[in-house]
C-alpha cells in the first residue's frame, strides 16, 4: 500500500492478516525501500537474563501480534506509515555463547542501520541489549542522551556472579561510560523488593529519577507526564521499554515478572504524553513467548512499538 510516497503495510483488504509474511505491522522489508526513516530491528539474545530464558523469541512474537495493528493512530490523531517510511530490518544475528561479542555486534549493527539517519526501534530479547543500544543512540546524537526506562527493576545493579553486562546491569555501565546525560533520566513503573536500601542509594548516585508504580497509580498520568516532559526538556530522548513493566496480568509472558505494575493503558497514555519530544531510538525487551497465553504481551508489546513509531513521525 503506498500512501504520500511511502510503501505502508499491505492492505488488510486484499490480503487478510493472519496471511503473509509476519514482518513488524505487515510492512515492507528494508530491503524493498530506498530508505527508511524508521527502522524495526530484531535482537534475538537472552543470554544476560538471570532467570526466566526466552525472550530470544520475542521479536518474532511481537511481530506475528502486530498483524492486527492498522494504519491510522487515532490516539494521536495521525498515521504514522504515511508520516515515516517504516521498514522491518529483520534481526541482528548475535553470538548466544559470547555476551561481550553479542554487545559489541549490537552495536555496530545498530550504527550500520542509522547511518543515513534512520532511528531505531528494536524489539528484544533481554534488557542488557539496551547497553549497545545506547552506545549507538548517543555516538549518532553526538552527546549524551535523556532516557526514560520503563521497568519493574532499575537495571542499574554492578554485577552478577562476577558478570559486568546482564539484563541487570545495563544502565549502571551506561553512567560509567557517560553516555546517558545524568540530568535526564528517569525510571518509570519500578516496584517489588530489592536486594537493600543501597540499590536505592546507589540509583540515586547515579542521577536517576524514580516514579514508581505506586506513584503512576496515586499521581495519576498527566501529573508523571508534566514531570517526566520537564526533566527531559528538549534533549535527544531514547526509551527503553521492558515490558515487565506492566503488572503480569498485562505481561505474563516475561523473565523476571513483578506484581502490582501499570496497565497497558496507562504506558501507552504515559508514551502518548511524550508527544513532541526529540525521541532518537527506543526499544522494547524481555517478551518471552513460552509464558504468553493468548498472546496477551505480544499484544502489548506490539501496540507499545507502535506508539514509539508514531511519536518519531510527531517528533520528526
Amino acid at each position: 500500500m503506498n500512501v504520500n510516497g511511502k510503501v505502508g503495510p499491505i492492505d488488510a483488504a486484499q490480503i487478510p492478516r493472519y496471511a503473509g509474511a509476519a514482518t513488524y505491522a505487515r510492512l515492507p522489508r528494508l530491503d524493498q525501500v530506498e530508505h527508511a526513516d524508521v527502522a524495526v530491528v530484531g535482537v534475538p539474545f537472552d543470554t544476560g537474563v538471570s532467570y526466566r530464558p526466552g525472550a530470544r523469541f520475542g521479536g518474532n512474537h511481537i511481530r506475528e501480534a502486530s498483524r492486527l495493528l492498522r494504519p491510522y493512530n487515532p490516539a494521536q490523531d495521525t498515521s504514522p506509515f504515511e508520516n515515516l517510511q517504516v521498514a522491518d530490518a529483520g534481526d541482528l544475528a548475535v553470538n548466544p555463547f559470547n555476551i561481550n561479542e553479542a554487545i559489541e555486534t549490537i552495536q555496530a549493527g545498530a550504527l550500520e542501520l542509522t547511518e543515513g539517519g534512520t532511528k531505531l526501534v528494536t524489539l528484544g530479547g533481554d534488557h542488557t541489549i539496551a547497553l549497545p543500544l545506547l552506545r549507538a543512540a548517543a555516538e549518532r546524537a553526538g552527546e549524551p542522551v535523556a532516557m526514560l526506562h520503563f521497568d519493574a527493576h532499575l537495571d542499574t545493579w554492578d554485577t552478577y556472579f562476577g558478570a559486568e553486562y546482564t539484563h541487570g546491569t545495563p544502565f549502571r555501565r551506561a553512567v560509567e561510560e557517560g553516555i546517558l546525560d545524568t540530568e535526564a533520566i528517569s525510571h518509570v513503573g519500578t516496584r517489588g523488593p530489592l536486594y537493600g536500601k543501597k540499590d536505592l542509594e546507589d540509583d540515586k548516585r547515579f542521577g536517576f529519577g524514580i516514579v514508581t508504580s505506586s506513584d503512576v497509580f496515586r499521581q495519576g498520568v498527566d501529573e508523571v507526564v508534566a514531570k517526566l516532559r520537564d526533566r527531559i526538556g528538549s534533549r535527544p530522548l531514547y526509551i527503553s521499554v521492558d515490558i515487565d513493566v506492566l503488572d503480569p496480568a498485562h505481561a505474563p509472558g516475561t523473565g523476571t515478572p513483578e506484581a502490582g505494575g501499570i496497565t497497558s493503558r496507562e504506558l501507552l497514555e504515559i508514551l502518548r504524553g511524550m508527544r513532541g519530544m526529540n525521541l532518537v531510538g527506543a526499544d522494547v525487551v524481555e517478551v518471552a513467548p513460552a509464558y504468553d497465553h493468548a498472546d496477551i504481551t505480544a499484544v502489548a508489546a506490539s501496540h507499545v512499538a507502535y506508539d514509539l513509531i508514531t511519536l518519531m513521525g510527531l517528533s520528526a
